[in-house]
């Protein structure tokens, strides 16, 4: 598990292209038969991925949570961006396929992640944060989300958001999480952009062709800075920072967050005419 530490505004303010992307860029994330893990001093939350081929990958603990197996003090959100796969349980099954959502509560000790197929896997993304009391595991398809379509062609950002683990949705003690899919010709994600002091977020972006990137822009809105991102990468968002990109082609992404609250409409928004 790799650690990323706190970063002020103004240490973001000078740093280069490598500095930004070693702080804030999550890449290999999804490495076939490996589960793969960064754990953010941000709101502690841990950002992971899990690729199981011809046999069952198993949840380890690590030395450094200081407890006796990984979900004993935290909850985990799960999203499979791949082929059809399962998730183990303590015992129980669930069939976790496309888009589909996974929240696996605090308590949870023996989880198993597998996929129908070896070639073609299934790519579990996994976002954990501290959980102070248990909340049922509980599976949501991509059919029974919350879904709100936003923006236009004109705009090119029209877009439909699903979300899953929030205060009206899956329940969870500080976790949201939900994806976004971007219609063909939009390319724009989460403009006019914003900033919530009270959590942090993490962008994963996926389904975006192999030859094609996206701009991701960051940091005080005054002060923007920009990482360049591949298929199947993550990127860290701290509390003041803005999130928004812009591709090169229409892509989806998943949000997740985790912080002081679960309030979906608590941000700061910042007009288009003020960025810098």
């Amino acid at each position: 598990m790799k650690q990323r530490y706190h970063n002020s505004q103004k240490e973001v303010k000078g740093m280069n292209t490598e500095e930004l992307r070693e702080q804030f860029l999550v890449d290999q994330l999804m490495v076939k038969g490996e589960i793969k893990f960064t754990y953010s001093h941000y709101d502690r939350v841990i950002v992971g991925g899990a690729v199981p081929t011809s046999g069952k990958l198993n949840l380890e603990n690590f030395p450094m949570l200081r407890a006796n197996y990984f979900l004993e003090r935290r909850e985990m959100g799960i999203i499979n961006v791949g082929g059809n796969g399962k998730i183990e349980v303590d015992g129980k099954t669930y069939d976790v396929n496309k888009k589909d959502c996974l929240y696996i509560g605090r308590g949870s000790k023996n989880i198993y992640f597998s996929s129908a197929s070896a070639d073609k896997p299934a790519l579990f993304y996994i976002l954990s944060t501290p959980a102070h009391k248990e909340y049922d595991t509980t599976l949501m398809k991509e059919s029974d989300a919350t879904p709100v379509t936003l923006g236009a062609a004109e705009t090119s950002n029209h877009r439909t958001i699903y979300k899953y683990i929030f205060a009206d949705g899956i329940q969870s003690c500080q976790l949201v999480m939900g994806l976004t899919i971007l219609n063909t010709g939009s390319v724009w994600n989460t403009m006019p952009a914003h900033v919530h002091d009270r959590r942090m977020e993490a962008y994963f972006y996926f389904d975006l062709a192999e030859d094609q990137t996206i701009f991701h822009f960051m940091g005080e809105p005054q002060e923007t800075r920009h990482i360049t991102i591949h298929n199947n990468e993550a990127v860290i968002s701290p509390p003041w920072s803005i999130h928004s990109g812009c591709g090169t082609s229409n892509y989806s992404f998943i949000w997740g967050m985790g912080g002081e609250n679960q309030d979906y409409g608590d941000m700061d928004p910042v007009k288009i005419i003020d960025l810098k």
